[in-house]
């Protein structure tokens, strides 16, 4: 559990490089979706009945969008730049459908530091087990910045 542990803050701005990378596999498993729909309370058919599903253009059911946006946001939170990162703007095309236990390859990449605003804008591209391109877009990202530090005690509880 993270409450009351104390955790690193990611990289400031200012350390931040355009073309730094970030590869990460995640294989899509029951376990996750169905966290996702207990958590949501999201009955989509769409997502979960099999007759349902193979009765739609999609043939079977698919992996709620907003899952693989939360891999995304998850991958920023813990890698680039890392604990303390505040999303500001995300705009994600999803060109394909994906499918349940499917294993989607994302690549992250740092296209633009802007250190006058603490800014970092990453381009996000994300492949299905074919190659296919499945997610694409950018997110722009505020790195952790401290503005006031009261004492050493302050962020204890991070």
């Amino acid at each position: 559990m993270l409450l009351g542990k104390k955790r690193e803050l990611g990289r400031k701005v200012e350390e931040m490089n355009v073309g730094e990378k970030l590869n990460l596999t995640e294989k899509i498993e029951d376990k996750d979706l169905l966290l996702y729909l207990g958590l949501t309370n999201d009955g989509n058919p769409l997502y979960i009945q099999h007759d349902y599903a193979s009765q739609t253009i999609y043939g079977k059911p698919v992996v709620p969008n907003i899952m693989l946006t939360g891999i995304i946001t998850s991958a920023i939170s813990k890698y680039l730049p890392g604990p303390g990162s505040y999303i500001t703007e995300q705009k994600l095309k999803f060109r394909e459908p994906v499918y349940h236990y499917a294993t989607i390859e994302f690549l992250l990449e740092v296209v633009e530091v802007d250190i006058k605003h603490n800014e970092v804008t990453i381009h996000i591209a994300a492949t299905n087990e074919e190659g296919s391109p499945v997610v694409e877009g950018t997110v722009l990202v505020h790195p952790p910045q401290i503005i006031n530090q009261l004492s050493t005690q302050a962020t204890d509880n991070i």
